[in-house]
């Protein structure tokens, strides 16, 4: 699969302070790709970079295979912070004018207006629109010119969760048409219902990156004891499907792909092998415990 963008070492400091850190990953075509990260971790500086707002310390990137130029950028529609359109004026016209300062897209307008459910408002004032429509508008302004790449900074910061839940649709139908899709968040949950790929950030650094799937895996955690811990240990390296074992508080963690877990059959397991358990306990490891593992 192509990638439409891949980052090669990107290294930035603003000052004596370094906002990234030698970040390098590749984004395939198609992909709803998250950048995910908790604040000032450097997500919003990595889109900067990209679309040409800031410029790197070291490091480079290619677009769709080659080094970035701004003839290439132009089939990228950014959406980076706060919707800044004109309040007394109407989403169409709103609309009309990006069209203008773009140089492009005047013709997309109304595809753009119908993609985004903001057909019946479009001669509604952007004053009178909620969050979400606002929101809405300027990623119709960013589809202006059919652009084949989406960078989206945090689409749904400060929705209700009716908006929320608009763009994340609106999101899933833009990929769907073909478009890829770069979005920042800090929302686990937002990336975990979206994205296909993703990029875990910290403090400017990479932490991983990957396939949502199996990056972000929900996992059975079953909590094991007994009288003789170590000899308990010893045989827990020998249950049938786990993916690794730890021990902690006084008692064995093994892990298990999601919903693979049988308590039955690992208290026979452990009673055939001559320990018997003072205690057995499944827990299903959540995406939250996943992500603070990873970013702690």
């Amino acid at each position: 699969m192509q990638s439409v963008l891949t980052l090669h070492g990107i290294t930035k400091f603003y000052g004596r302070i370094q906002a990234l850190d030698n970040i390098s990953f590749e984004v395939p075509a198609g992909s709803v790709f998250g950048l995910l990260g908790p604040h000032r971790s450097g997500k919003t500086t990595t889109l900067g970079i990209v679309t040409d707002v800031l410029k790197p310390t070291s490091g480079s990137f290619e677009l769709f295979g080659k080094p970035a130029t701004s003839t290439l950028r132009k089939d990228i529609g950014t959406l980076l912070e706060t919707p800044n359109f004109y309040q007394y004026l109407s989403g169409e016209r709103n609309l009309a004018i990006a069209a203008e300062i773009k140089g492009k897209g005047r013709e997309d307008i109304p595809a753009a207006l119908e993609k985004v459910n903001l057909t019946e408002r479009k001669a509604s004032k952007f004053s009178t629109y909620s969050l979400g429509m606002k929101q809405r508008l300027a990623i119709a302004s960013a589809l202006l010119g059919n652009p084949s790449v989406l960078i989206l900074d945090e689409p749904t910061n400060g929705l209700d969760p009716v908006g929320i839940a608009e763009i994340r649709e609106l999101i899933k139908r833009l990929a769907e048409e073909g478009k890829t899709i770069i979005m920042a968040s800090h929302l686990l949950d937002e990336v975990e219902k979206v994205c296909t790929h993703v990029a875990i950030m910290k403090r400017g650094k990479l932490i991983t990156a990957g396939r949502v799937d199996e990056i972000l895996v929900n996992e059975d955690l079953v909590e094991l004891s007994s009288a003789d811990l170590s000899q308990l240990e010893l045989i827990a390296t020998s249950l049938p499907g786990y993916t690794k074992i730890k021990k902690q508080n006084g008692c064995i963690q093994a892990f298990f792909p999601a919903g693979t877990a049988n308590l039955e059959i690992i208290n026979q397991f452990c009673f055939n092998n001559g320990v018997v358990l003072n205690h057995l306990l499944l827990k299903k490891k959540s995406l939250e415990a996943k992500f603070l593992e990873l970013t702690n």
